[in-house]
């Protein structure tokens, strides 16, 4: 089965944010705003990049989605981060609705298998244990039956970690949430053109089978200043505490992240 994973980075979409703008223009100088941008650079090669890098399957695609006005400084820095990682696929769109750009850009890396097609999504603060793809498809072959007579199913791994990095290393709080979005795959059969981009996550199991598994460390959820959810105000809080030594060891077994990498992106 062919495993596709999307990925928006900066996009300026047209909806898709709770925070809004009145034109793209705006919605692009918020996105590109220094502070803002050299946060989302350290998560994504901190948190995002590494379990990517050592997935135990490496039969993926890695899809980015950027702005066609994505200044070219920060183009080729991602390039850079991304130069070693052989399942990255970067595509620039103009500002356009949200769920309409992301369908056509993972349509467009589908190819004729005549088996579904697993999509993920992920923020450029999230991440992935390395082995999630393998694990993935292991539900799916658990999944089969489901598989085959449905054009879409969900497979939810709920179990991971709410994690912020910062200059002094990650604070992190363990949790188990049905349905967040760097834990959640979804399956769509070769003659399916919605994505998983189509449907909101948190209502997935409203249009299609949902299969759970808990019991195993999946996701982290990133937690910083610049999250969407957080410009509202309305946001619940979590405590998040410094990882122990042992934590410190999982984190780096399960997903790759290293708190030493951590610190030293941070502070520069």
């Amino acid at each position: 089965m062919q495993v596709i994973g999307l990925c928006r980075f900066s996009y300026p979409a047209l909806g898709g944010f709770q925070v809004e703008h009145d034109t793209p223009s705006d919605r692009s100088a918020f996105l590109y705003a220094r502070d803002r941008i050299e946060e989302r650079f350290a998560t994504f090669e901190t948190f995002t990049l590494p379990p990517l890098r050592a997935q135990t399957d490496g039969d993926f695609t890695f899809l980015v989605v950027i702005g066609d006005d994505f200044p070219t400084v920060y183009h080729d820095r991602l390039m850079d981060l991304l130069r070693d990682i052989p399942q990255a696929v970067v595509q620039a769109h103009a500002p356009g609705p949200h769920r309409a750009v992301m369908k056509q850009a993972i349509n467009s890396v589908r190819d004729d298998r005549k088996l579904p097609c697993f999509q993920f999504r992920m923020d450029d603060d999230d991440a992935v244990s390395v082995t999630f793809i393998e694990r993935l498809r292991e539900a799916a072959q658990d999944c089969r039956p489901l598989l085959r007579k449905n054009k879409h199913v969900a497979i939810d791994f709920n179990q991971g970690w709410i994690a912020r990095p910062s200059k002094t290393g990650i604070d992190a709080s363990p949790t188990v949430e049905p349905l967040w979005t760097a834990g959640l795959a979804m399956s769509s059969k070769p003659s399916a053109a919605n994505t998983i981009m189509n449907f909101g996550h948190s209502k997935l199991a409203r249009f299609m089978p949902v299969v759970s598994f808990t019991g195993e460390d999946m996701f982290i959820r990133g937690h910083n200043d610049f999250n969407d959810s957080r410009q509202t105000g309305r946001v619940r809080k979590v405590d998040l505490v410094s990882l122990s030594s042992e934590q410190d060891a999982l984190f780096r077994q399960t997903y790759n992240i290293c708190s030493d990498h951590v610190r030293r992106v941070f502070s520069d």
